[in-house]
């Protein structure tokens, strides 16, 4: 859909979508698994997909496919493990209250806002989707503007096999999000940066909206003296250097031990090479940044600075090439923000307990990653730093597993999605008690004499 014109035409849409939440259609198993095949019908064919990321992105068709891959891993998990979910928690009452029942159930919120990003603009946009769904709710999906292609292909598929009352598409920029905001949902679940993070909960909260924000940060990685060293570099490689570096999850610098820094970084150059030759431009392999504001933003970081290698940059093709940048400080320019490109500095790591106060002097991340046999360092790193996820001896694939909950903390976001903590994010738990009518023991009524005593007792 494109948005009503106005802001009544619009929550009657979403009054709309809410019906059949508020009637109980959605609550039979049935009716859930209806929805996520109908869900998984829409990814196919799959070719119209994969085009549609090579025309918004760049993308290799194998990264492309990363994007159906996890939401068939998240389809797939909710189809066989949702009757279990959706069974009621059985909870035992105290003794005083005996006789009783006491029981959760899951109930759908309602209707649901899922606001995707343009840099995993199918993966990022469903997966969420499969939750809310499974969770029985309806959803109003906006993808970002800045996949055009990948958002209106969507769009098509979804209108051709799902009923527009249970998922809808609002099409548009800035302001198509910024009218939807501005309804009251029953729950918002974002995924993009900080700065718009921060408003999206400003303006959930005008409606006392609860949000899910899956937003990012600078993630470290270390690389200890006894890690496999040519192993850690074409792993990070990899990571850093996926999506042409837009990826949330991403190493966004690296801490390298002195002992094995320059292995390190003979490995990682011939990594790049051998995975995009020796002119990555020409690679088939490697993406391009997503607009010209990006562009821009990330060639300001490296002018008039020196690299390692890499470095180069076409603007008529928004190509950067993959570029590692020595870093000898922590208030390097590089090490301000989240680069969210295809640049990757590598800095000295002096100790792991100064990496983890540095760690700990900036903002929570979403993924600390740490190359390391040793067990002492991985059990100080868990225990001495706080982000979204951990990796050891690699990097990014624990967003991958659909039984691991996936999301950040602190500013890196708020919420965790992926299997049963995805149906858990889009479900209220509804506490229930039941208790007799036959009898009643007149314990807790006034007047309460002497009772004080006994209860001390009872309730200890």
């Amino acid at each position: 859909m494109h948005p009503p014109s106005t802001s009544a035409s619009l929550a009657a849409k979403i009054a709309r979508q809410r019906r059949p939440v508020t009637h109980g259609h959605t609550r039979p198993l049935a009716w859930r698994l209806e929805q996520l095949g109908r869900l998984e019908k829409a990814l196919q064919p799959e070719e119209g997909f994969l085009e549609a990321l090579a025309e918004d992105l760049r993308k290799p068709p194998v990264e492309a496919y990363y994007e159906i891959a996890g939401v068939r891993q998240e389809l797939k998990l909710f189809q066989r493990q949702l009757r279990y979910w959706l069974r009621p928690e059985r909870v035992t009452a105290p003794l005083i209250m005996q006789p009783a029942q006491a029981w959760v159930v899951a109930d759908p919120l309602g209707c649901v806002l899922i606001i995707g990003p343009w840099n995993y603009p199918l993966m990022l946009l469903l997966s969420p989707l499969v939750a809310a769904l499974g969770a029985g709710n309806t959803a109003v999906l906006k993808p970002s503007e800045h996949a055009p292609r990948t958002g209106e292909l969507l769009a098509a598929r979804l209108r051709q096999h799902m009923d527009d009352d249970v998922v809808s598409v609002a099409m548009g920029g800035p302001e198509t999000a910024q009218a939807l905001l501005r309804q009251r949902f029953d729950h918002v679940f974002f995924t993009g940066g900080n700065r718009i993070g921060r408003l999206v909960m400003e303006q959930a909260a005008r409606t006392l909206t609860p949000v899910t924000l899956e937003l990012g940060g600078k993630n470290p990685c270390l690389v200890a003296e006894d890690a496999n060293v040519p192993l850690a570099a074409r792993r990070i490689a990899w990571g850093r250097f996926l999506n042409a570096g837009q990826t949330c999850i991403a190493p966004d610098y690296v801490l390298v031990a002195p002992a094995v820094r320059d292995a390190f970084l003979t490995a990682l150059q011939q990594a790049i090479l051998d995975f995009y030759g020796k002119d990555p431009q020409l690679s088939p392999d490697f993406g391009r940044i997503v607009n010209d504001n990006q562009f821009q933003r990330l060639a300001a970081m490296l002018r008039e600075r020196s690299v390692l290698w890499g470095g180069h940059m076409d603007p008529a093709e928004r190509y950067i090439a993959p570029t590692v940048a020595a870093v000898e400080h922590w208030d390097d320019p590089l090490m301000e923000e989240e680069i969210f490109g295809p640049i990757l500095p590598v800095l000295p790591l002096a100790g792991l307990g100064e990496a983890v106060d540095a760690i700990n002097s900036r903002p929570q991340p979403l993924a600390v990653y740490l190359f390391s046999g040793r067990r002492t360092w991985r059990d100080r790193l868990l225990a001495g730093t706080r982000s979204g996820t951990v990796c050891l001896n690699d990097v990014i694939l624990q967003a991958g597993i659909p039984r691991l909950p996936f999301g950040g903390v602190g500013e890196s976001g708020m919420g965790a999605y992926h299997g049963r903590a995805g149906f858990l994010r889009f479900s209220h738990q509804r506490s229930v008690l039941q208790r007799p009518q036959a009898f009643d023991v007149p314990w807790r009524y006034p007047p309460y004499g002497n009772r004080l005593g006994w209860m001390k007792r009872l309730l200890r």
